[in-house]
């Protein structure tokens, strides 16, 4: 049996429906912004729970751009994960501010104890991530930011859908920024972003600010950035996005039924803590395992894409040498990058494929069905 990490030839196995709505969008000659982009940004921001939702080229454009509007840029610091994905990070460092790296929890999301002892006086922001889909802890670290007067963006690029204590991603921050990059939970067929705020101001200036600073053909009132989410995509985005319910419903039915095959297999499989207070929405399935390179090219070898996300810590990277870090500067996420694995979860797997999983790690282990 074979099991792929991608999905995209099943979600799109009948592609017609999709070539109908974009056949609609070229009749209209409409390629940029307009109303497709104007209606997937009022139904994202609905989705969300929050009033303004404004779509850009990336989840990587969302983070920067919202950073730049909020004032932060050179001289100026922002404190975020050293476990996340090399865009996040980017995004700090596009604006000219420092990017600051705290280790992360079993959870692998920001560690809030850390982050406290890494505010100087030049830190700005705090971008914590909701890695894998997990929600990270918000409330602990709005505390800190309130107490340290600090802005808070949250790169939810991983976590749409995601909620923590009953309350959605972006509740808390400023903005929260979301990909929607062709194998995210809500995804597109190519490159995409959205910002969603509570703020009508703040959404004014990213609009101003994602489209050359225009307020119209003619007229610049500020200097500002390219960035705006293609009217094709923004299609497709209005035409998957009402099946978001069920690609996140599915994805946790699928991690759950994963954990209760793995879990007896500790310690050489370790499930992370699921945290009762959070919708967690497995973007990624992630765990800890021993004999990691083994148990990756066992499982190729069975006909199972699993994946390494990710073999070398951002602070650790070629990109971040100026940065300073070291070994031993951001452990849990050091040693995370030495164990851990990611299975497919996605939402069109069988369970039948779910179950071959299973079965074939329990297999490497030596353990039965």
């Amino acid at each position: 049996m074979r099991v792929r990490f991608s999905y995209l030839d099943r979600q799109f196995a009948d592609i017609e429906p999709y070539l109908a709505d974009v056949r609609a969008l070229v009749q209209t000659g409409r390629f940029t912004l307009g109303a497709p982009v104007e209606e997937f940004e009022r139904r994202f921001a609905a989705m969300c729970g929050l009033p303004h939702a404004v779509g850009v080229a990336s989840g990587t454009d969302a983070l920067m751009l919202t950073l730049k509007v909020l004032g932060v840029g050179p001289g100026d610091e922002v404190i975020t994960a050293a476990n996340t994905f090399i865009a996040t990070v980017g995004a700090i460092a596009m604006t000219g501010a420092r990017p600051v790296l705290v280790d992360s929890t079993d959870g692998f999301t920001i560690d809030p104890r850390l982050v406290e002892a890494a505010i100087t006086a030049r830190t700005k922001a705090l971008v914590p991530v909701h890695y894998t889909g997990n929600v990270a802890d918000m409330p602990a670290l709005m505390d800190i930011a309130r107490r340290r007067q600090l802005l808070v963006v949250e790169d939810a690029c991983q976590c749409i859908g995601g909620m923590r204590d009953g309350h959605p991603v972006g509740f808390w921050g400023e903005a929260a920024c979301f990909s929607l990059h062709p194998l995210k939970n809500l995804n597109v067929w190519g490159d995409g972003g959205l910002i969603v705020t509570g703020s009508a101001d703040l959404d004014r200036r990213l609009r101003l600010f994602r489209n050359h600073g225009l307020t119209g053909r003619d007229e610049a009132v500020v200097f500002g950035h390219n960035s705006r989410l293609d009217a094709l995509q923004a299609v497709i985005g209005s035409r998957l996005i009402d099946q978001t319910s069920f690609i996140t419903s599915r994805r946790i039915e699928n991690a759950a039924r994963l954990d209760r095959g793995l879990a007896d297999l500790a310690p050489q499989v370790r499930i992370p803590r699921r945290d009762p207070q959070v919708k967690h929405v497995y973007h990624l399935y992630v765990l800890r395992v021993e004999r990691r390179d083994e148990l990756v090219a066992w499982l190729r070898a069975e006909g199972i894409e699993a994946k390494i996300h990710y073999p070398v810590p951002v602070h650790l990277q070629p990109a971040s040498r100026a940065l300073g870090y070291t070994d031993g500067d951001c452990p849990q996420a050091e040693a995370d990058s030495r164990c851990v694995i990611t299975l497919p979860a996605h939402q069109h797997l069988t369970d039948e494929e779910i179950d071959y999983m299973i079965d074939r790690v329990r297999a490497f282990y030596g353990a039965g069905s």
